[in-house]
């Protein structure tokens, strides 16, 4: 009567066992949060291990340019972090910077598949067309990139300021990529018709990667011929070598990335003074914290709540307002003149897609967008658009993954299949991991040129050596996935776990497991699930006669 009022009124009590640990893959939070769809736990896996060079190759199986996004991604990744719930979060664009400088250094390369006889057309040499070329080559597939711009990059050359992304590291990304056999790259050329263009130069499929690279205008009233310009012209004179001069005093108009570059920019063309004017306030910024505290400490300031109302000879008459609870703003009627030489508008930007006039098929959206399904395929057949140019998140790192996806779904359209989307798997959280004890390891600080040095375009942040970068990439918690620390086999009471050699895991033997869950408790990443047996399965931990393992 015992053995049968426990097997029925307590779990795990008796000797029939009800649950059983399965070894899992779970979705780390910053590969879920990589725009470009990085096995970020994966590359650091192998980095911290010091497979530098495995590392490169699994990091640019989605993204070609790591020392590009090493220093110009916002890095949504490090903010999906667990490890920011211990210390900080692991520094990972850091060690993508060193994987992407080491690989420039030590000419890495990798493999291209043969021939396919297929011909693809990219219009854009951005992230977004660059991404796409690389893909494809490497495919097999014969690639030719057109942009109208003098030098390729888009708006990573001519948005992003060489602070930030030096030109020469950009340079050599850029080169490794146009230099995959299959890849040819055609600079100066203007595409003005993409059905045109495909039919003449024989293409099988187009993708249509155009930035965002026309300024949004608002309508200033700017009097006796004051100088007022839009940052986009702005950021992309200087990106050419231009000193445009601003004068003294610079006023920037709008909170997002931009205009903090305009502010930053304005200071090293000689502005002693920047003031930045946002219609909302602080808690509304629409810049990165990162980017505002930048300007900031380069001496920008902000007038919070503020809208221009013209610029003139008098200097520029801005406007307070008060924000309502549905976002929009209401003028209270209370002026203030601001001194200022010039005024930067930095206030968004749109897509020219006049290219796009003679496909009938495509349908650009009202807010200038153009409509993509989910393989990013526009509405006729063989042409395919990604980057600015379908919106969502503007971003570099963003518009690479659409690059890879836009390659991958071209690649299964040109074999006549439909490009099957791998399934996620589930997220891991950092409640779901199981760390009782684990090593305090502070971030490791970049090396940074002190503000008051900063008066010229020279990058201002370092990168990490090797033994900073490999202590980074240990930081790692390997959250969801098996690092074959041996807690689970350390753990289990019955001997029921077996090790299976470097990078095989592990295997339990179920006539030994009675399902008591310590390997579940004492895996530190959550690598281990525990599973109801199935109904009915003879779930006995042991046979007639007592086992232990050999």
């Amino acid at each position: 009567m015992t053995q049968v009022l426990q097997e029925t009124t307590r779990r795990g009590v008796g000797s029939r066992r009800w649950q059983k640990p399965v070894y899992k893959h779970f979705l780390p939070p910053c590969n879920h949060a990589c725009p470009a769809g990085e096995d970020i736990q994966g590359w650091l896996a192998l980095a911290q291990a010091g497979e530098y060079e495995k590392a490169w190759h699994a990091l640019v199986a989605n993204n070609p340019m790591p020392a590009i996004h090493g220093r110009a991604c916002y890095h949504p990744c490090e903010g999906g972090c667990n490890r920011g719930e211990l210390d900080a979060p692991v520094a990972i664009h850091a060690v993508e910077r060193f994987l992407g400088d080491l690989a420039t250094e030590k000419g890495w390369q990798v493999a291209v598949a043969p021939a396919s006889g297929k011909k693809v057309l990219v219009v854009g040499a951005g992230p977004a067309g660059l991404s796409c070329a690389w893909h494809l080559a490497r495919m097999g597939h014969q690639v030719e990139i057109r942009d109208a711009a003098e030098q390729p990059g888009g708006m990573m050359r001519y948005g992003i300021p060489a602070y930030r992304l030096p030109r020469e590291v950009m340079g050599r990304e850029i080169t490794r990529i146009t230099g995959v056999p299959g890849v040819t790259l055609r600079c100066g050329q203007k595409v003005d018709d993409v059905v045109r263009a495909k039919q003449e130069g024989g293409f099988d499929a187009v993708f249509v990667g155009v930035g965002a690279q026309l300024a949004n205008r608002l309508n200033i009233p700017a009097m006796d011929g004051r100088k007022m310009t839009d940052a986009i012209s702005l950021l992309g004179d200087v990106s050419r070598g231009g000193r445009p001069a601003l004068g003294r005093v610079v006023a920037v108009v709008g909170g997002g990335n931009v205009a903090m570059d305009a502010a930053r920019t304005a200071r090293r063309l000689g502005a002693t003074d920047t003031v930045i004017i946002f219609r909302y306030d602080q808690q509304h910024m629409e810049a990165l914290p990162a980017e505002a505290a930048e300007a900031v400490a380069e001496g920008a300031k902000v007038r919070w709540l503020s809208v221009v109302d013209h610029f003139g000879a008098d200097g520029l008459v801005v406007e307070k307002v008060t924000m309502n609870p549905d976002g929009s703003v209401t003028p209270t009627g209370e002026t203030e003149r601001l001194a200022a030489d010039a005024v930067v508008l930095a206030v968004g930007q749109h897509t020219d897609l006049s290219l796009l006039a003679e496909a009938t098929a495509v349908t650009v959206q009202k807010d200038g967008t153009v409509a993509v399904d989910a393989d990013l395929m526009t509405g006729q057949a063989g042409i395919f658009a990604g980057g600015d140019c379908i919106g969502g998140a503007r971003t570099m790192t963003t518009a690479t993954g659409h690059g890879k996806l836009a390659a991958r779904a071209i690649d299964a359209w040109l074999a006549g299949r439909t490009y099957d989307h791998p399934a996620a798997h589930p997220l891991v959280s950092f409640d779901m991991l199981h760390l009782p004890d684990y090593r305090d390891a502070p971030r490791s600080v970049q090396a940074e040129t002190p503000v008051a040095e900063r008066h010229d375009f020279a990058e201002v942040d370092a990168g990490l050596d090797e033994r900073h970068a490999r202590y980074e990439a240990r930081r790692c918690l390997s959250c969801g996935n098996c690092f074959e620390c041996d807690n689970c086999y350390a753990a289990c009471p019955e001997q029921a776990i077996t090790r299976l050699g470097p990078g095989q895991g592990y295997a339990v033997s179920m006539d030994l497991c009675t399902g008591c869950a310590a390997c579940f408790e004492q895996c530190p990443c959550h690598a281990i699930e525990m599973e109801p047996e199935a109904v009915g399965a003879d779930t006995s931990p042991a046979p007639s006669a007592f086992k232990v393992r050999a």
